[in-house]
């Protein structure tokens, strides 16, 4: 620890922290533009400016000096740092001076317009007038796709976006061109922006200048009412904020959570935002003569009571579809085990993980954030930058770092960093399970659901997790085989043991014909259901589900209910409820509720809280929200029991289109556009 005075207050801090991160550990607050925690030292704004004594006649750009480089006085007496001093005060009224010289007056119609940083920085720092009459230069827009919009007369070159796209989204889209008064900030021939992650650079700009383009002149940040929620858009469970105005969602923002998303969000978590209004189911609807015609709830319910009091409890069944909260799938198992039926599953891309093996059989065992923690990385059958975004930017942080080498099986992908190619199948993931890659003290195996969403599913996991123990992965103090998954719902439903029972059918032998009477849908909208059954969906768009139903359930989507959520390592998160569902639809729970009384089995709860009181009683690591749950360790002697002969098919990646992987997704024209963009880049690349 190194001890230094600011503003007379004696702190001792690291020394590789910055002066910036010292003063603040004093209490100063120091003005910045450039500087930013996560991204390296810039060091151009130069607001951060504090007086050193001791040092040089001039103020310190305390981004750009570390507590290290600081001497000592002459009778060995701490460093002293002044923030407030006349010189620092003078030199922080001329960079805002210089700041200002350029900047339009756009206050009044700019979106950033109250919760901008040089709006605050300039009340707080600056004075009221400037000795520049000059004209201002202007800057031509860019175009640099569907999400973010560009109003470059106001940027200020802080070069935040230009090193986010860079160094945290991998692809360096973005960059400076010009020098001096000419300087542009600039994608490559100002063409459109191609990350998964792009939308982040619209938070990090410190003014009006990249703004997000579907939000544009909607609404202002004080008109607008904050719910702290979770992303469903993939398993990570990134945190985010909600913001609504009425009973409309107008935008979605990331919140801080070191453990998961650290302060980013994918652009389908951002921007999907139009999807939660659009092709929304909000009536009951009834298949009469071939034709969907709008019905009261009694209506409905009594049709479904109807064919369900004539058929078998063993020939009705029930899919929980990705987006689920854990408390309906709960009311839903809950109600089939009450008809007497052993036929239901949470799996509809057909994992072969199953509870049975154990928790540690289908989770992300290191963690999100142990991942800064390994050592090496062995990816099979995934591909994380479009599977998970954030968890991709967490891969490549470690990766930035050096000492972390990373393989792959499964198909060649650009993944934002470099890694050794051992092949494209099982027969690659056999030879690794014979042989050790290198010493490593901690590596990860991170399997995804392309080895393991097929029949030889179970099999890859057993070869897979053998391969583990073979490198090290798999020892006391390190579990280092991660399951990635793509649906926020899936490991809550594993949770809940949402798999079928002993004779019953899973979700692909469901979807058969003829092989039910009455096929039940939560949600469920990624597979398809040949006719035979009738078929009751429950859920929030007309998307495919829909489009086989003979009974149409209105539900609501995750913004409009509260419910928890278990990511993909395991940690149980709640989402709050931000608005309210659109005309008669309700929530999921409660329609459950509802149509378990109409069916003569009457679940044993009234409202969410007793709902959730016995999902608590039934399964405890629930109610710890934001936590991970200790866990039996894998038991490889069960993994290598069940199984079945192995394929050579070559593993391949479930998403194929990042942007329209859910129901919310396919109705957002946003993603659409988005899509459309990344499908001519492909063609191009290919090329």
């Amino acid at each position: 620890m190194t001890r230094l005075i600011v503003d007379g207050i004696e702190i001792d801090v690291p020394p590789e922290y910055t002066l910036l991160q010292a003063c603040e550990e004093a209490g100063a607050e120091i003005p910045r533009f450039c500087f930013h925690e996560r991204l390296s030292i810039a060091g151009n704004c130069r607001m951060c400016l504090v007086e050193v004594k001791g040092g040089p006649p001039k103020p310190q750009a305390s981004c750009a000096v570390a507590v290290r480089d600081l001497r000592p006085g002459p009778n060995g007496e701490p460093p002293v740092v002044l923030t407030k001093s006349e010189m620092v005060k003078k030199a922080r009224y001329g960079v805002m001076e210089f700041l200002l010289i350029n900047h339009p007056l756009d206050c009044p119609i700019c979106d950033q317009g109250g919760e901008c940083d040089l709006q605050d920085q300039a009340i707080a720092y600056g004075f009221d007038s400037s000795r520049y009459a000059e004209n201002k230069r202007a800057v031509e827009d860019k175009y640099i796709g569907p999400l973010v919009e560009t109003s470059m007369n106001r940027c200020i070159q802080c070069t935040r976006c230009v090193r986010f796209m860079a160094e945290v989204a991998g692809t360096g889209e973005m960059g400076a061109i010009g020098r001096g008064e000419d300087m542009e900030i600039t994608t490559y021939l100002e063409s459109a922006m191609y990350s998964e992650l792009q939308g982040n650079i619209a938070d990090l700009c410190p003014v009006g200048a990249l703004l997000p383009k579907p939000n544009l002149f909607k609404a202002r940040s004080w008109e607008l009412v904050r719910t702290e929620s979770i992303d469903v858009m993939d398993a990570l469970g990134s945190a985010i904020r909600i913001d609504t105005r009425g009973r409309e969602v107008m935008r979605v923002l990331p919140r801080t959570n070191d453990a998961i998303n650290e302060e980013w969000i994918s652009d389908k978590a951002r921007q999907t935002v139009d999807g939660l209004k659009t092709k929304r189911l909000d009536r009951p609807f009834v298949r009469e003569g071939g034709r969907l015609r709008e019905a009261s709830w009694q209506t409905a319910f009594r049709v479904i009571a109807e064919r369900l009091h004539q058929s078998r409890p063993e020939r009705i069944g029930a899919i929980a579809g990705d987006l689920c909260a854990a408390e309906e799938m709960f009311a839903l198992k809950l109600l089939l085990r009450s008809l007497g039926s052993p036929s239901i599953d949470c799996r509809q891309d057909g994992t072969k993980l199953d509870p049975r093996l154990g928790r540690a059989s289908y989770l992300f065992n290191p963690s999100i954030a142990g991942i800064e923690e390994a050592d090496g990385l062995v990816i099979v059958g995934s591909n994380p930058r479009k599977e998970a975004p954030v968890l991709n930017a967490r891969i490549r942080k470690r990766w930035l770092r050096g000492g972390f080498p990373i393989a792959l099986i499964g198909e060649r992908a650009n993944l934002t960093y470099d890694y050794q190619y051992l092949g494209a199948g099982t027969q690659s993931l056999a030879d690794l399970a014979g042989r050790r890659l290198g010493e490593f003290e901690r590596p990860v195996f991170l399997i995804g659901q392309g080895a393991l969403a097929r029949e030889d599913g179970r099999t890859v996991l057993a070869l897979a997790a053998r391969a583990a123990a073979a490198n090290g992965a798999l020892k006391p103090g390190w579990n280092g085989l991660a399951i990635l998954h793509t649906a926020a719902a899936r490991a809550g439903g594993l949770d809940l043991g949402l798999v079928p029972d002993e004779g019953g059918l899973d979700a692909a032998a469901m979807t058969k014909r003829g092989a039910l009477d009455v096929l039940f849908l939560l949600g469920a909208d990624e597979i398809a259901v040949e006719p035979g059954a009738f078929t009751v969906y429950q859920g929030t768009h007309g998307d495919r589900g829909a489009a086989c139903a003979d009974v149409i359930l209105p539900g609501a989507t995750y913004t409009e209910k509260s419910g928890l959520y278990v990511n993909t390592e395991g940690r149980v998160q709640l989402a709050e409820r931000a608005n309210f569902p659109p005309g008669n639809a309700r929530e999921d729970w409660a329609i459950l509720r509802a149509l378990s009384g109409a069916l003569g089995h009457k679940l044993p709860f009234d409202s969410l809280s007793a709902l959730r009181k016995k999902l608590y009683d039934a399964y405890p690591h629930c109610a710890r929200h934001g936590k991970i749950a200790a866990h039996d360790p894998l038991d490889l002697a069960l993994l290598a029991a069940a199984g079945e002969k192995i394929a050579s098919t070559p593993f391949a990646s479930p998403v194929a289109d990042f942007y329209k992987t859910n129901p919310i997704a396919r109705a957002s024209a946003v993603m659409a556009e988005c899509s459309a963009l990344a499908l001519r880049f492909a063609q191009e690349a290919a090329e």
